[in-house]
């Protein structure tokens, strides 16, 4: 992908991996945590991917091929909804918010193609046009916790961690949540003009933004997710999957799991012993005695909790005992998904 006109800034240091194209941070990863956290700042998110979706039909559409309700949808009002494949696997994750005349959909970095072709494939006789529009649009990350409105850009405010619509929850309820205070929303702008939408603002690198996230166990596509994730593993049914909707690929997963069973693996919080000043990558083994039990998904070092990890773990891992990490990294874990 092309570079973010961002990285241009003074002291930007490029991301890599799930997040390169923007800036990793910009000289201070704690102190622009702190801004972020304190809902100032604004998060160079230019890599993430947009597709747009016209026509009179898009949200019957859309709501007949994903998981979450999204007929009706009414104007400037932001929902989450996923892609699964048939045997209900997460395939995308789709950050939804129609204008009134289109829907717009920010979608993880890379993944547009692959998006609009399986759309493209399954349009048929409905009036609806889809588009990869990411070389024309930017994504910008703020802590703000408010819709967008009429004469603004197309805005979506996560719902993280509220139980939306007719579904269910795997974590703690949302007054409980350790997420229940982070603000966040994604602003759609065009990429010509992305340096003049953020301003005099302060920029705040990724590493900011991700350590906010793992701190409120929020799942992400690609990071939490492989070619096996089920929604149910890393407790996404609470935003993005309507119980009730009627069916949709992947359907008779999501209802016999919920229904039936317990999901095959589950999420956990990790705190991380810090003493040798690493971090483990993403996929590290996760170990418990000589056992690998799962994987680190996503770690980060909190401006006030230190060193912390998402990892999915075999479901029936003992959730009292503490783990080893990669394999040296002592790891204290919190259970989110039950066992």
């Amino acid at each position: 992908m092309t570079a973010s006109p961002l990285l241009q800034a003074p002291g930007a240091v490029p991301g890599d991996g799930i997040d390169a194209g923007v800036a990793a941070h910009y000289g201070d990863p704690m102190r622009e945590q702190r801004l972020l956290a304190e809902g100032l700042g604004v998060v160079d998110l230019s890599h993430r991917d947009v597709v747009t979706v016209s026509g009179p039909d898009r949200l019957t559409w859309l709501h007949s091929l994903t998981s979450q309700q999204l007929s009706g949808l009414p104007p400037r009002t932001s929902v989450e909804s996923l892609v699964l494949t048939p045997k209900g696997h997460v395939e995308h994750a789709l950050h939804v918010v129609d204008d009134g005349e289109r829907t717009w959909l920010s979608v993880e970095p890379g993944t547009a193609p692959a998006l609009t072709a399986w759309l493209d494939s399954m349009r048929f006789m409905l009036r609806v046009e889809v588009e990869d529009v990411s070389e024309r649009y930017a994504v910008l990350g703020e802590s703000v916790d408010r819709e967008g409105v009429e004469g603004e850009p197309p805005t979506w405010l996560d719902p993280w961690p509220r139980v939306v619509g007719d579904t269910a929850t795997y974590g703690p309820p949302a007054e409980e949540h350790p997420g229940r205070d982070r603000r966040w929303r994604e602003v759609i702008v065009p990429a010509d003009g992305v340096t003049a939408a953020v301003g005099d603002r302060e920029l705040v690198g990724t590493w900011a933004a991700e350590a906010l996230r793992v701190a409120a166990w929020r799942p992400r596509l690609g990071a939490e997710t492989d070619h096996r994730t089920i929604a149910h593993e890393v407790d996404w049914l609470r935003t993005a999957v309507h119980l009730h909707k009627g069916c949709y690929r992947g359907q008779e997963t999501v209802a016999r799991v919920h229904n039936l069973g317990r999901p095959p693996r589950r999420i956990a919080f990790l705190h991380l012993d810090g003493s040798g000043h690493t971090l483990p990558e993403a996929g590290a083994e996760v170990l418990l005695g000589d056992k690998v039990v799962g994987r680190v998904t996503s770690a980060a070092r909190h401006h006030e909790d230190g060193p912390i990890a998402l990892a999915v773990l075999k479901r029936n891992t003992d959730a009292q005992v503490d783990l080893l990490v990669a394999p040296t990294i002592s790891a204290a874990q919190t259970e989110i998904v039950p066992r």
